[in-house]
């Protein structure tokens, strides 16, 4: 990896309306501006759109990573912040959905961008030609953990993460690459395929944390009398 791919982003401190912060928002406009063209731009091409030196532009986003990286927190900043208002697990993982879910259709080619970087990278590093650092995709982790918390307690651990894991398939740009670029589907029908898939994972899990607890409350009812005769037993 090279000296300047392991240089540390800077970034304008909160509430900096100076000249750091006025040439950093100037940056993100000209990446966000490239990739809704179609292009995941490098530094150098963010700095000469910006009209920007280089020099410059490396101080704010040392690589890519950098660059798609705030440009996917520009894009989702809305949904990063978001908490469901309900109560109800699956309620609140709908609600999540419902109100969020329409961002990745608006800002559709920030996230594939941010998804073809990270196939890129995954590409690159199995075969040890990496030479910045790897892009790592993840906010909705913690959005969905936070969203489905109720739903644990009824789930147990193991069950829950699964959960989890699944729903991150169907939450992100993911629907929307698959079902229009194979499909051809309408953005309308991408929304109504994840949400029917949602339910669906949601429900399957209730019900198999349901038919366990109930064989695990069979088999204690089972081996109850069988406890109780050999106590019997052993007392006559």
């Amino acid at each position: 990896m090279s000296a300047r791919s392991r240089r540390t982003l800077t970034l304008p401190p909160a509430g900096d309306n100076g000249a750091r912060a006025r040439t950093h928002q100037r940056l993100l406009a000209a990446a966000m501006q490239l990739v809704r063209r179609g292009r995941t731009p490098s530094v150098a091409e963010v700095a000469l759109s910006a009209g920007v030196s280089r020099a410059t532009a490396y101080r704010y986003f040392p690589n890519r990573s950098t660059v798609i990286a705030a440009v996917v927190a520009e894009s989702l900043g809305p949904v990063r912040r978001y908490e469901p208002r309900a109560r109800d697990g699956q309620a609140r993982v709908r609600e999540l959905f419902s109100q969020t879910f329409p961002r990745f259709k608006e800002f559709e080619p920030h996230m594939r961008a941010a998804l073809q970087l990270s196939l890129e990278h995954e590409s690159l590093d199995r075969v040890g030609l990496l030479e910045e650092p790897r892009y790592r995709r993840g906010f909705r982790r913690d959005l969905l953990r936070r969203a489905a918390a109720p739903l644990r307690a009824a789930l147990g651990r193991r069950r829950f993460d699964q959960l989890l894991k699944a729903l991150s398939i169907v939450y992100g740009i993911e629907p929307y690459v698959v079902l229009k670029d194979i499909w051809d589907a309408s953005d309308r029908e991408v929304e109504d395929i994840a949400r029917w898939m949602l339910d669906a994972l949601i429900a399957s899990a209730l019900r198999e944390a349901a038919a366990t607890g109930g064989n695990a409350h069979r088999v204690r009812q089972r081996k109850a009398p069988v406890a109780a005769l050999k106590k019997t037993a052993l007392t006559h």
